[in-house]
């Protein structure tokens, strides 16, 4: 498994016209199958007078959980040449929604597979690909009066602190590159008075 993934960086909106169809696409970077289809739904509702609102998505690093739907159009001619793109692109953590507004001609099925296929092309070319590395967060707990040490830890490794809690027994969450959490773990727990949780 590979720790770096390509994903889009924010919000982007492709146009395809085929035969008075139009197909207006987005592409949008989601951490989660949740909220992937949190976005699907954002589109539905927004889209609620097209004929078909067509989508698909991928989501982790290892590529191993997606989904699309042809969402009333003939199988096999919407979700799946979506769904294709995000792999001819090898991107993930996205979902491509495709709105369909029908113009009165049927383009068939190698049509449809064409136009949807276009139009999340669009989609993506109208955005930016980012390589990202996989992220991790490290929770642990420490004495007071260790603080000194731990901090020096962070500093130098110049990682991102999501939560803390300061008390007689302190708290903090970090987030950092996945390949770096065993080390990191290593170097906290021979501070001594460390504890990973």
């Amino acid at each position: 498994m590979s720790d770096f993934f390509k994903t889009v960086k924010g919000i982007s909106q492709g146009l395809y016209k085929e035969k008075m169809s139009k197909f207006i696409s987005f592409a949008e970077p989601v951490q989660s199958a949740d909220e992937a289809k949190a976005v699907i739904k954002k589109y539905q509702n927004q889209y609620h007078d097209a004929r078909h609102v067509c989508w698909a998505y991928m989501i982790g690093t290892d590529r191993s959980e997606y989904l699309s739907s042809d969402n009333g159009e003939p199988s096999g001619t919407a979700g799946k040449p979506i769904l294709g793109q995000i792999n001819s692109f090898g991107l993930t953590n996205i979902v491509i929604v495709v709105v369909r507004y029908f113009g009165g001609i049927k383009l068939g099925t190698s049509g449809l597979i064409v136009a949807y296929r276009e139009a999340a092309v669009e989609a993506i070319n109208a955005g930016e690909i980012l390589e990202c590395h996989e992220q991790t967060t490290i929770t642990f707990t420490f004495a007071y009066l260790g603080m000194n040490d731990v901090m020096k830890v962070i500093k130098s490794e110049d990682l991102r602190i999501v939560s803390q809690d300061f008390d007689n027994c302190c708290t903090m969450t970090i987030q950092l590159d996945a390949d770096k959490a065993e080390p990191l773990k290593k170097r906290l727990t021979d501070l001594g008075g460390v504890s990973i949780l």
